[in-house]
């Protein structure tokens, strides 16, 4: 599998006679109508993504709208789309596969792009030689989930390469299974007045250097491991303190918190919960820190550093091994070493001609390959072809 795609766009013959095709009456430049489903009860990456992307396909006109679960937290966010909620109780739940089946009878979607395993359970179309003219279930996954859930779609995308890689070697076809990086979101610098003010009102010295944290609180994100860095950073690096900014919540928050205190680390970490736009702290940042570990699959974050223009230390846990490149675009250190973790933050910290570079370089990939309106255009290239099926 190294070395090559086994999976791949390959040109589908076009609808039997008989068959009416809904692309014929949406031309390849327009988006076709796509119905967007996530089950979810809390906010994590994956329910930010979903946010992301309805707000990005609103923004382009897209005929789409969005299904999520009632009483939900994405159900109180502005999605930019129309919002339906479903019930999405449990995975196996009678009631939501006939409310999934009634809105998408409802609406007439041409895509019904899942998202996460509740979604997905739920979503059951009649077999293809069934159905006369779609709609196509496209189920997204952006993590090595158990594929059981997901093999009833029609077809799958992949946020990173190795995940589709995986895929195919699980047994899903290899030409219906589809790799999408996500996008980085442009940066939107506040005022400095309100960065400044952020500053204050977090307690942060004006000569200190902010180390920033994105992520939930949970096992794989690395956090123990990024705790135990820090308290083998000397308090002050190239002559300035440092404090730890952590953005994200989740089950080890009060775990995390008693490993602070026990490292002495309390009077320098600052917990900031769930932010609902991560962006005024990448702009409030000096250096990204992303402790990931291996199981990570790709890592918006730092696609998000990137497009800030903040340098990266990363582990290079196995998204980050497919798009960041030590010493050019990121720092990358290996997993659960905290040892290699604090000597990559005092690299860069003591290097402002390093952090230049790797800014620069990391920006240049966002802008050629990791932006909203190329991934767009590859999202709506792939339903057209998927409608053509």
């Amino acid at each position: 599998m190294h070395g090559r795609r086994v999976w791949a766009w390959i040109p589908l013959p076009a609808p039997p006679p008989g068959r009416r095709s809904p692309c014929r009456s949406v031309s390849a430049d327009h988006w076709p109508p796509s119905l967007h489903l996530v089950g979810s009860k809390a906010l994590g990456g994956a329910e930010r993504w979903v946010h992301r992307f309805a707000l990005a396909l609103a923004e382009e006109g897209a005929p789409a709208v969005v299904g999520v679960r009632a009483g939900g937290d994405l159900a109180g966010i502005d999605l930019g789309l129309p919002v339906r909620a479903l019930p999405f109780r449990t995975v196996w739940d009678p009631l939501s596969r006939r409310a999934v089946s009634r809105l998408i009878a409802e609406l007439e979607p041409a895509i019904v792009q899942t998202y996460m395993g509740r979604a997905t359970r739920t979503t059951r179309l009649p077999p293809r030689e069934r159905r006369a003219a779609g709609p196509v279930h496209l189920a997204r996954l952006g993590g090595y989930y158990a594929l059981g859930p997901y093999r009833h779609a029609d077809a799958w995308i992949g946020n990173t390469r190795g995940l589709c890689d995986w895929m195919v070697r699980q047994g899903l076809p290899a030409d219906r299974v589809h790799h999408i990086y996500n996008f980085a979101d442009p940066a939107r610098p506040r005022p400095a007045a309100d960065v400044e003010a952020l500053r204050l009102r977090l307690g942060i010295p004006a000569d200190a250097s902010v180390l920033l944290c994105l992520g939930r609180l949970v096992p794989v994100k690395g956090h123990a491991g990024l705790l135990q860095a820090a308290a083998l950073l000397p308090q002050r690096i190239d002559d300035r303190p440092w404090r730890l900014v952590l953005v994200g919540d989740g089950p080890l928050r009060a775990g995390l918190e008693r490993q602070a205190a026990d490292l002495g680390l309390s009077d320098r970490l600052i917990w900031a919960g769930w932010q609902q736009d991560p962006g005024r702290w990448l702009q409030l940042a000096d250096l990204v820190v992303f402790p990931s570990r291996d199981a990570e699959t790709l890592g918006n974050v730092i696609l998000e550093a990137w497009a800030w223009q903040r340098p990266l230390v990363t582990t290079a846990f196995r998204g980050a091994r497919e798009i960041a490149h030590h010493g050019a675009d990121a720092w990358c250190v290996p997993c659960d070493d905290p040892t290699g973790l604090a000597a990559g933050i005092r690299t860069l910290l003591a290097d402002a001609g390093l952090r230049h570079a790797l800014v620069q370089r990391g920006a240049a990939r966002v802008a050629t390959e990791f932006g909203k309106d190329a991934i767009l255009a590859q999202y709506r290239a792939l339903y057209h072809h998927l409608m053509r099926a």
